[in-house]
């Protein structure tokens, strides 16, 4: 079973994702609202994936997977972005982003991306 921490400053968003994870056999180990909380339960839970909100305050994620890449240069991070946000997203598979899914998703699609996350 594969361990994900979830990262999205929206609290209904965290859930839903989590709902869907766990139906379909990962566990979640975690979540966070912030790159800042993500890089700390990063490093306490070590999960197999973080899925990761681009979009956030305290700590943007893309600054959060640089520092998540910088603590463990193999960490997969799956980004989440909202429609409209291409160029950010570009931006984070440079900085070594895995992958990527943009709201609103469909729970296979969620599902898809990360069961092909190697």
């Amino acid at each position: 079973m594969r361990k994900v921490l979830i990262v999205d400053d929206a609290a209904f968003m965290r859930l839903t994702i989590k709902t869907m994870l766990e139906r379909n056999g990962f566990e979640v180990v975690g979540d966070a609202a912030n790159g800042v909380e993500a890089i700390q339960k990063f490093k306490q839970l070590k999960p197999d994936i973080v899925t990761m909100d681009i979009t956030m305050p305290d700590m943007d994620g893309i600054d959060a997977l640089k520092a998540i890449l910088a603590i463990d240069s193999n960490a997969k991070v799956v980004m989440v972005s909202a429609m409209g946000q291409e160029v950010l997203v570009r931006e984070a598979i440079l900085n070594g982003a895995k992958s990527f899914i943009v709201k609103p998703f469909k729970e296979d699609q969620m599902i898809r991306t990360l069961i092909g996350i190697k």
